[in-house]
């Protein structure tokens, strides 16, 4: 993890977004998310789970954050990445194919090396996906001390995301439209 953050890509490209959540834990663009670490520089435990349906409860007394989040995933591929190294060997967290998304992240530990360099692992994140329509984000818990500075410092609202093509707004139509018979059949 680099510059105090970890990012779910569907590509090796990185680019920087240059703003910081105002939940105080992710935030997001077609294609990229950003998860933000109390570290700086250095090590954290990522774990994956990807499911069909959205989990029941949130393991409140386990984590010092969570939340649920809407990523889109353009090619399907979306999967934990970091700037400055190798990806991790994890599974993508898309693997029901291109489209909308929620992610549950599952947050603990960043207050313990608050911008300094883990060349251990202090930090856990829990990551937890299923095929959704894009909605408000969901807390379920914010108790750590670098998701307040996050939530209260300067932040920006990601760009908006730019105009799509009549094929391509075709293709989301029929993805989403997919998503919602395959969720009914299996409430």
């Amino acid at each position: 993890m680099d510059f105090g953050t970890f990012d779910l890509a569907d590509s090796d490209t990185h680019t920087d977004m240059g703003f910081h959540p105002a939940n105080g834990l992710i935030f997001s663009t077609p294609g990229r998310a950003v998860i933000c670490t109390g570290i700086h520089t250095g090590l954290v435990n990522v774990s994956v789970t990807t499911r069909r349906h959205p989990p029941t409860e949130a393991d409140a007394d386990a984590w010092d954050e969570i939340m649920d989040h809407s990523v889109d995933s353009l090619t399907g591929t979306l999967h934990v990445a970091s700037v400055m190294a190798d990806a991790p060997p994890l599974p993508p967290l898309t693997p029901h194919g291109p489209g909308p998304y929620r992610i549950r992240v599952h947050a603990r530990g960043r207050d313990l090396a608050p911008d300094g360099t883990a060349e251990e692992p202090s930090e856990d994140y829990l990551l937890v996906t299923w095929p959704a329509p894009p909605s408000p984000d969901i807390i379920h818990k914010q108790t750590d001390q670098r998701g307040s500075q996050l939530r209260t410092g300067p932040h920006r609202t990601p760009p908006a995301s730019p105009p799509i093509s009549g094929e391509e707004a075709d293709r989301k139509r029929m993805l989403r439209e997919r998503l919602g018979k395959s969720m009914g059949r299996h409430v």
